[in-house]
């Protein structure tokens, strides 16, 4: 299982930007996976920030994106994705997917068992 994710970059406060998590080695659909997006800022923890079942399609988001990011998933590209909207410097971080090996969505960091190596996101003026 590898995940691969990719699309960060720097983006000024109020931009958008799409993340993108490219999965091998499994099929998204074949069965339900939760799918996880994580994120870690300088000196903070490990945050979820939003989650998608693969099959199911049942979505988390924190409060703090709620309204702002959409998770969606591409099965047949075999791909994940986060729509980020409006931007601020607070979502500054290195963001992370992640896949469980159940579909019951969690944004507890500690319940994935695969992780992607992480982008970089910075929002800034």
């Amino acid at each position: 299982v590898q995940l691969q994710a990719s699309g960060g970059g720097l983006v000024q406060p109020g931009g958008s930007l799409t993340l993108s998590c490219a999965a091998s080695g499994f099929i998204l659909d074949r069965y339900d996976y939760a799918i996880g997006w994580f994120r870690q800022a300088p000196g903070k923890e490990r945050e979820g920030v939003s989650c998608i079942s693969s099959r199911a399609g049942t979505t988390y988001y924190a409060d703090s994106v709620k309204g702002r990011f959409t998770a969606s998933r591409d099965n047949a590209k075999n791909t994940m994705y986060l729509q980020m909207y409006s931007l601020k410097p607070d979502d500054t971080a290195v963001y992370y997917c992640a896949r469980r090996e159940v579909g019951q969505i969690t944004p507890h960091p500690e319940r994935y068992r695969y992780w992607g190596q992480g982008t970089l996101v910075t929002v800034s003026s």
